[in-house]
């Protein structure tokens, strides 16, 4: 029993090693990848500008101006009392820039390892007026950042929003939300139309930030607060019971979407629990649902992944959840 006990303890240790070498061995590959871009502060260059500047700003940067608007429009805005204060509440969050900046090349870096095709955009920090919804647009060879989106939840410009856009609305979610739209780029949405094909597709996309951002904590990958984290760990085995013993699994009813899915200050289960629970748990098990699929298969690489249909990796992760 004793030789059995140590054998075991030496399989496991063996197992540890070789899985800890190769983690090791593709973190020294990332650190090697050379990722070129340019970040330009255009929310200061457009704050520091005087009338006389806008014809030289609209010729650097045409995609940021508008065809229909006249440079009336531009002029009045650098006067304009609201941006301006939103222009100083930006500067005091972002006086600097260069630890977003590292933690973007990180991602680059990541990104590129992983899909070697991959050119890095020029980023550039923008004001948006609050427009949360597209607090990142990454398109082609740009990503813009509306920095005015990530001053923290308790900020006085949030006061109108529901509790559950607020609390995203902070600085540890910008590199989160940056590796969210890079997934989408590679992440296709199924035709398959079930609640488990569209819970695995958010699955896929969450497994695939946590290869792009080894070192941030789950609950900025998928925009929750910590004790939403910890709430979804602490009942994980109650949702999943809700999702099997209501036959929700292979349902196409679209209502699901908005229940688990989308968006929400809460989930809804129709239950005592909805008032507690965070919005979006559909996204959160098929996290869970695709890590144990990849548990269970190291050898298949996260582009590989993405191309697996929803029905193989739940039947081959023998998914349980936490008890």
């Amino acid at each position: 029993m004793k030789f059995l006990q140590k054998y075991f303890l030496f399989l496991i240790g063996t197992a540890l090693f070789f899985s800890c070498n190769k983690e090791n061995k593709t973190a020294e590959a990332i650190s090697k990848v050379q990722v070129d871009f340019e970040v330009v502060r255009f929310d200061r260059l457009f704050a520091d500008a005087s009338s006389n500047d806008i014809s030289e700003l609209k010729a650097s940067y045409p995609y940021l101006f508008p065809k229909q608007y006249s440079d009336s429009v531009w002029e009045a805005k650098l006067t304009d009392t609201l941006q301006i204060e939103l222009e100083d509440e930006v500067d005091k969050a972002f006086k600097s820039f260069d630890e977003e900046t590292e933690g973007i090349t990180s991602l680059f870096r990541h990104f590129k390892y992983y899909f070697p095709g991959f050119y890095a955009p020029k980023v550039i920090t923008v004001i948006s007026d609050v427009n949360y919804n597209d607090r990142v647009i990454l398109a082609d060879s740009l990503l813009l950042l509306g920095l005015d989106n990530y001053l923290g939840r308790e900020h006085h410009f949030y006061a109108g929003l529901p509790n559950y856009v607020s609390k995203g609305l902070d600085k540890a979610y910008l590199t989160s939300n940056i590796a969210s739209a890079l997934a989408k780029k590679v992440n296709k949405y199924s035709r398959n139309r079930s609640f488990l094909s569209r819970m695995i597709y958010y699955g896929k996309e969450l497994y695939l930030i946590d290869k792009l951002l080894p070192n941030s904590e789950d609950y900025q990958k998928i925009g929750y607060t910590r004790e939403e984290l910890e709430w979804s760990q602490i009942n994980e085995e109650q949702i999943w019971r809700y999702f099997v013993e209501q036959e929700l699994l292979y349902s196409t009813d679209s209502r699901l979407d908005r229940r688990f899915l989308d968006p929400a200050p809460f989930s809804k289960f129709g239950l005592e629990l909805d008032s507690e629970s965070p919005g979006r748990l559909g996204r959160y098990m098929g996290w869970q649902i695709v890590k144990a699929f990849m548990n269970k298969n190291p050898n298949i690489t996260p582009v590989q992944l993405l191309s697996l249909p929803a029905d193989d990796i739940f039947k081959k992760s023998n998914y349980k959840p936490k008890r």
